[in-house]
């Protein structure tokens, strides 16, 4: 897994908001809190192998929810950025990417060498990944690829 750094001011975090900030308005109102748009923006280069920069623009602070994971923009700049194949067998989770601009190459697989099967996503699709499943994005198009994740824990 590619190390995170935490973006919360400069010229990069302002180029990320600037550019994601063309497509959606970043707003948040969290109970009984005032109104803000987001907490931070994860940066991981080569996230789980893939190829690029993905930023994972947090929407709320670890104290908000149940898992600071729940609520996030998945952000894909540049054509070719990638998050590589991975699961989140070991913390039980599932997720959903709700695609809110861009194109991109969705893959998913069971187990770390099964089959590979592929579904191209635009704006308006969702995909539902399996806490035992692999799983795969990538920016095909030539604009931001913007997903809002929602990650789910899956009690036993």
């Amino acid at each position: 897994m590619a190390d995170t750094v935490i973006l919360s001011e400069g010229a990069e975090f302002d180029h990320v908001i600037k550019e994601v900030s063309k497509y959606i308005h970043l707003y948040v109102m969290a109970f009984e809190k005032q109104e803000r748009t987001l907490t931070r923006i994860d940066k991981r280069e080569k996230m789980y192998g893939g190829n690029g920069t993905v930023y994972m623009i947090q929407m709320f602070d670890q104290n908000e929810l149940a898992n600071n994971r729940l609520a996030a923009y998945m952000v894909l700049l540049n054509k070719g950025d990638e998050s590589g194949f991975h699961t989140h067998n070991q913390r039980n989770e599932q997720e959903l990417y709700v695609v809110v601009h861009g194109t991109g190459e969705y893959r998913e697989r069971t187990g770390a060498e099964g089959p590979e099967r592929k579904k191209v996503l635009q704006k308006g699709d969702i995909t539902a990944i399996n806490s035992i499943g692999y799983h795969s994005i990538e920016n095909t198009g030539d604009e931001p690829l913007i997903m809002f994740v929602i990650t789910t824990y899956n009690k036993v």
